[in-house]
């Protein structure tokens, strides 16, 4: 038979896996096996914290971007939303949580005045492990979110004037645009940090560490806070 030049195509196709357009993922057939490590009670501490920056000091060192996280919020009319952010702080004892910075007007600014409770989760995939966070955001002090913003890259402070985020904007020339003007209106000076731009601190009430296991039998110890102590359980995979 007269070899077609799609022939090879197919066949490399059908050995990576990878599906030519218009054929259908194989999702049902791909999974990974997880077997990198456990957790036990012995080896998790009284703290959450404490467990957390010992993993997080390990997938620092398994490189990526360790500190990105998903936030997770809920609208006034009850609507879920995700989205990935980047960590930028995490404090114990008077200002304890887990802090990030945004945009107040932005989808998840808006979504966070309505219902404060929301949820964080650290996909640290290369460990096989995910941490995640359930709490309550508030808004971090004008002076902490002044002090970072002038930590900030400059190009990064005037894309917080610049860019109206959540709103639709008509094309990318608009964006640019308005990255431009912002570059004028502050040229020769310092920028500084916008009302409508600051941090946001979510005290957690839960922490739960997972970590992947052969057989999909998962390791989940949550720590829960009761009063001003944390109870420490297992769940089931």
């Amino acid at each position: 038979m007269e070899h077609r030049p799609e022939d090879s195509t197919d066949e490399s196709a059908a050995a990576t896996g990878t599906p030519r357009s218009g054929q259908r993922l194989d999702l049902a057939g791909q999974r990974v096996d997880y077997t990198l490590g456990g957790l036990s009670e012995r080896d998790a501490p009284a703290s959450p914290y404490e467990l957390f920056h010992r993993w997080y000091d390990e997938a620092l060192a398994a490189g990526g971007e360790p500190n990105a996280m998903v936030v997770s919020s809920v609208s006034g009319d009850g609507l879920p939303s995700s989205r990935t952010v980047l960590l930028k702080g995490l404090d114990e004892g008077e200002r304890e949580g887990f802090v990030f910075y945004t945009n107040y007007r932005s989808r998840k600014g808006r979504d966070l005045a309505a219902q404060p409770g929301c949820a964080l989760l650290f996909p640290w995939y290369a460990l096989q492990r995910q941490v995640r966070v359930e709490g309550v955001a508030e808004q971090v002090s004008r002076a902490e979110s002044e002090a970072y913003f002038a930590s900030r890259p400059r190009d990064a402070q005037l894309g917080a004037w610049a860019s109206p985020q959540s709103e639709e904007v008509p094309d990318r020339q608009a964006l640019d645009r308005l990255l431009v003007e912002a570059a004028r209106r502050f040229e020769g000076t310092d920028v500084p940090c916008p009302q409508h731009w600051g941090g946001y601190r979510v005290r957690p009430e839960a922490v739960e560490f997972w970590q992947g296991r052969h057989g999909r039998m998962h390791d989940r110890l949550v720590y829960r806070r009761e009063a001003e102590r944390w109870r420490r359980t297992r769940l089931a995979p």
